[in-house]
């Protein structure tokens, strides 16, 4: 067997090269008329664009575009960001913040001060930072987030935040949970044991032979990774991607009117990358996601062109593998265009959202599920957590074959939770599972347009390059 022998590099080494140059960030509000400009120069390494891209997505902010570059050691990058409402970043607090987050290394993460500046705290409502972390992953089935919380209650574990995605059979959650006699997180060894072995009695209980299912209790740690990109880790572990297909065919018509992804990766020999072009229906986070399953794929971007027109999303990478190989095989290009769809599809909603605000207390994410299940529905998306003393979320639910709920059933769920703690709202995009649809993707985004020349957005990428690059010279830290 032949022996690979690698290098060690120095971890303080590693971020030599950070220290010496840190990050230089613009914000630009005068370019252009409808978006603000966010101008990244710095020092290169794996995953930066994703960390970028994080602290954009963290704050709500939109990214209607993109132009990328990295090649060698230095990393140039031009966000184009409104707010939700399509505004221009104004807020003189908020632009300090991103400019002072973008400048922040890895190990130092995001201090109280830029949190104090901002005036409010930059995370989801459904991450509680500071408490137990519970990762389960398994099978999906109707019941299964009743079940688990049902049981944390009963260990005395107050659920403080959780997140749960489920996609092609599979489910990931993440929960965060606190001892509900002495606050804080669970540090009894015993204790994270015995918790850990009751979950996965009710994980392994419907389980068939061969199925991968997992029960992990972490304790918080610094630099812990984003809870969002840990569920995307989470179901990319429990393949999830097997099923997924894209479309493959290109004509001008069927494109128009197509509802599934389409995701292409060919080879640039001329410049030594594989080309990766998606289109898809656009949506909050897509090019974080994206990132995400190329990040933890181990691929290194080089260069980007990312454009969002009307409700569709055009994306294109040239990248290679982390050791500097291309995608030579069919077999790595299959995979990764099923992980890419499979990134894309995890986070859209199917069924009718139930959004949750009440006084918080303990036990009652338990009590919510147990009327949900046993109600017949059943969970696809949840994310549920605390703003004071309030107990903020929302439930996407089907019936327990996956389609649209009666809603006489909600009125029902409605009134044996409170009316006055439930608002419906229809998942937008989302139709019922019929036979003429069963086989289109329900988490797909649209693909329509005419077809363009390959490489169009890397050609206007190189095209507009010299120009982007020009105006690094003017940014400030």
């Amino acid at each position: 067997m032949e022996i690979a022998y690698q290098p060690y590099i120095d971890p303080e080494f590693e971020s030599l090269l950070e220290r010496i140059y840190p990050p230089r960030v613009c914000i630009d509000n005068d370019a252009c008329q409808d978006c603000t400009l966010v101008k990244v120069d710095s020092a290169n390494k794996h995953g930066i664009l994703l960390e970028m891209v994080q602290v954009l997505t963290d704050l709500d902010l939109v990214i209607s575009k993109s132009y990328i570059s990295s090649d060698g050691v230095w990393f140039m990058d031009v966000f184009h960001v409104t707010d939700q409402l399509g505004i221009k970043i104004t807020d003189e607090s908020l632009i300090l913040y991103i400019q002072q987050a973008l400048c922040a290394s890895r190990k130092e993460g995001i201090s109280k001060e830029l949190q104090n500046c901002l005036k409010r705290e930059v995370r989801p409502p459904h991450v509680s930072m500071g408490h137990t972390a519970l990762e389960i992953t398994g099978t999906d089935r109707p019941g299964l987030l009743s079940e688990i919380s049902a049981v944390l209650t009963q260990l005395e574990c107050n659920v403080t935040a959780a997140v749960a995605w489920t996609h092609n059979t599979r489910a990931a959650s993440i929960i965060y949970v606190e001892d509900k006699l002495r606050g804080g997180p669970i540090t009894d060894l015993k204790r994270l044991a015995h918790v850990e072995e009751q979950l996965e009695n009710v994980v392994d209980a419907r389980h068939r032979v061969g199925e991968k299912r997992s029960v992990r209790l972490t304790t918080p740690v610094a630099g812990q990774t984003h809870t969002e990109r840990r569920l995307h880790q989470l179901m990319y572990a429990n393949m999830d991607y097997e099923p997924c297909r894209g479309c493959t065919e290109t004509g001008v018509a069927h494109r128009r009117h197509c509802t599934k992804i389409h995701v292409s990766i060919e080879s640039c020999k001329e410049k030594g990358y594989s080309v990766v072009n998606m289109r898809s229906r656009d949506r909050p986070k897509l090019l974080f996601d994206t990132l995400c399953a190329l990040t933890d794929m181990q691929y290194v971007v080089f260069h980007a062109a990312v454009s969002s027109r009307g409700t569709m999303a055009d994306q294109e990478y040239f990248i290679r593998h982390k050791d500097g190989f291309t995608l030579d095989t069919e077999c790595e290009r299959h995979k990764l265009t099923q992980c890419l769809i499979a990134a894309v599809e995890r986070r859209v909603s199917h069924g009718l959202r139930l959004d949750l605000c009440t006084h918080n207390r303990v036990g009652l994410l338990s009590d919510v599920t147990r009327v949900f299940r046993e109600s017949g529905l059943s969970i696809s998306r949840a994310e549920i957590g605390t703003q004071g003393d309030r107990a903020v979320g929302s439930f996407y639910v089907t019936d327990a074959s996956g389609d649209e709920v009666n809603p006489q059933t909600i009125e029902l769920v409605r009134k044996e939770i409170g009316g006055s703690i439930l608002v419906v709202n229809k998942s937008p995009g989302w139709t019922p599972r019929t036979p003429s649809t069963r086989n289109i993707s329900r988490s797909s985004s649209g693909s329509v347009g005419e077809d363009k020349p390959r490489f169009s957005l890397g050609s206007l990428f190189w095209s507009q390059l010299e120009r982007l690059s020009n105006n690094f010279g003017s940014i400030r830290s």
